[in-house]
This record gives C-alpha cells, structure tokens and sequence, in this order.
C-alpha cells in the first residue's frame, strides 16, 4: 500500500546525500538553535531538498521537521511526513561519521514508513508497514531480521546522551548483557535491526518525533520491539512532539530489561 510513498522518501533521502557531504567535507559554522542543539548548513539545506522533493510528489501531506516551523495545521492531517535531515549533528561537526538522515511518513498518528540513510557510506535501511524492514548497500538489497538471543546480549549506548539511569539498569543485568558499544543517531537502532545487537536504551527526556519515527519502524518490521519504559508504542503526529519517558529497543520482549 505505501510502495509510492516508499520509493520518493529513498529518492528525497539519496538527493540530500551530495549537499551534506559537501558541508561535512568543508570548514563550515555551527549555529546554536533556542534548544541549545547545534545546527549547521548541511541541517538546513538537506531539510529543503527533502522537503522540496517530497512536497512535490505529494502535495496534500503534511511535514513535521527539526529544522523548520511547526505548523500546526499537521494536526489536522493523516499524512503527515516527519523529517530530520541530519540526525546526529554533534556527531557530524565531530566528523565521526555518525550521522543519518530520517524520512518517516506517519498516517493517522503511526508509522507506515521510515527511511535511514547514512550518507558517508551510502547505506540505506527501510521500511514499510506489514513488508519487512531492508538494508541496502552497494547495489545489495537484503531483508533483515533482529536475532533471537536472550542471553550474553549487547546493548548499545548513546555517543553523547547516555546517563547514570541507564548505567544502573545495565549494571542490574550485568549477568545477561556482557558487552556495551556507542553507536550515533539511529544506527542503534538499525544495527538491532540486522541483528548485530539486542537492546538500546534511552531513558530520559531529550528525544523528539523525527529521532525516532524511522527507527521504530525498521526494528518492528524487523521483528525487534520498540517502546517507551512503560511498555506502550510511541504515536506520531502528536502535538507535543517529545518522547518524555525516552524508549527500550530490544530484539525480544524477554529483553525489556529495566
């Protein structure tokens, strides 16, 4: 049913690739937005070509992004796409190379689609809903699936935001979980996703719609289980667009460890 919508969200995503590695590949200024975040021009021009292309082919649909107005109006539409053009932005004036781009299409407050691309290596992971999540990567496309383990499990921790809150957990469980790794944006959750890991925590404030619409939808069409710590789905399209509990990723329900 969203092949369409599929199909222009990796084009828009795959047109903003050049114009932000140009950014990444030159001196560049960081901006400071009112939330204190950092903001670059990579953010703001990646966020009109998306938008542009995206408008385009589906003029009736609504936009939520980081980086531009909130019309509220959205609140008033089913199609609604939620956009953060360059997710990891202290990652990416840390030129780490931890950075990712986020298209999500949300219909009536739940994600249909998500598309993440990573642009310094061209990886692509996608997913619509009811059709499998996928990763592609040199011309190879493959369906991924989380793994199935509930033992000497690995999680994955925030390169910037991790908290004492979320070292206690980790130390409660120290008996299944035998190794920690940092990882940037949503390629914790994309690397669930393939399997290359079990859990991921976010258990504080700080996150927002557009950091986790494509993530949650690649992880359940995955298999894998994408909550807030009270063990309900995250909605879309919301007024107040924070996510205030933060989020469990994990690849079995038998690992919501908290």
């Amino acid at each position: 049913m969203w092949e369409e919508q599929l199909k222009v969200a990796i084009q828009a995503g795959v047109k903003a690739v050049k114009p932000i590695l140009e950014v990444y590949n030159s001196p560049f200024d960081v901006e400071i937005k009112d939330d204190q975040s950092p903001v670059t021009l990579a953010d703001k021009t990646a966020d009109y070509i998306i938008r542009k292309y995206l408008f385009d082919k589906f003029p009736n649909y609504a936009f939520l992004t980081e980086e531009s107005f909130d019309d509220k109006s959205r609140l008033n539409n089913d199609y609604v796409w939620i956009i953060d053009p360059v997710d990891g932005t202290k990652n990416f004036i840390a030129r780490n190379g931890q950075f990712c781009t986020h298209i999500a299409l949300a219909f009536k407050h739940e994600i249909v689609v998500g598309v993440v691309i990573v642009p310094l290596t061209g990886e692509i992971y996608y997913a619509s809903k009811n059709k499998g999540a996928f990763y592609r990567h040199n011309n190879v496309t493959k369906r991924i699936y989380v793994n199935d383990k509930t033992d000497n499990l690995i999680v994955l921790r925030s390169l910037s935001h991790a908290t004492a809150r979320e070292d206690e957990v980790i130390a409660k469980h120290h008996d299944k979980i035998i190794k920690q790794e940092k990882w940037g944006s949503s390629l914790k959750a994309c690397r669930i996703a393939r399997g290359l890991a079990e859990l991921s925590y976010r258990l504080s404030e700080g996150t927002k719609e557009w950091d986790t619409a494509v993530g949650q939808i690649i992880v359940e069409e995955a298999g894998g289980i994408f909550l807030d710590p009270n063990k309900k789905r995250l909605t879309y399209n919301r007024k107040d667009t924070a996510n205030h509990d933060g989020y469990v990723i994990c690849n079995r329900i038998e690992n919501f460890l908290l």
